[in-house]
């Protein structure tokens, strides 16, 4: 079973940048594909990034690409998603999920809670 907890969310001006963390409490964490979705209000839940089991590989979606950057620390076992240039339209809440498939899934196995982000205009 994989625990995850996301932290790092809160309110920030619309330009400004924001790092979420996600802790993972598994000993097998590099195993595991790590991603980002968020679920905009009123809207359905979306795919944000994606990062692969050794950090080789990374996917985005359009709206973020170039502003986002997802990172992993196996040593910490510990997800990252740096938001730099925040747009109102990046409001909503954050979920980290995991999945031990190597292929890019839509539906990750294991979710945290989510975190609330926030950016005013």
């Amino acid at each position: 079973q994989v625990q995850l907890v996301e932290s790092g969310g809160g309110s920030v001006q619309a330009g400004g940048s924001q790092r979420l963390s996600c802790a993972a409490s598994v000993r097998t964490f590099r195993t595991y594909a790590m991603y980002w979705f968020r679920r905009p209000p009123g809207k359905e839940r979306e795919f944000v990034a994606r990062l692969s089991r050794n950090s080789g590989s990374t996917d985005y979606s359009d709206s973020v690409k170039g502003r986002f950057t997802i990172s992993r620390d196996n040593a910490k076992n510990t997800l990252y998603l740096q938001m730099n240039s925040l747009k109102p339209d990046d409001t909503g809440v954050y979920y980290c999920a995991a999945d031990q498939s190597p292929a890019l899934t839509f539906s990750p196995n294991y979710w945290g809670q989510g975190t609330q982000v926030t950016v005013s205009s």
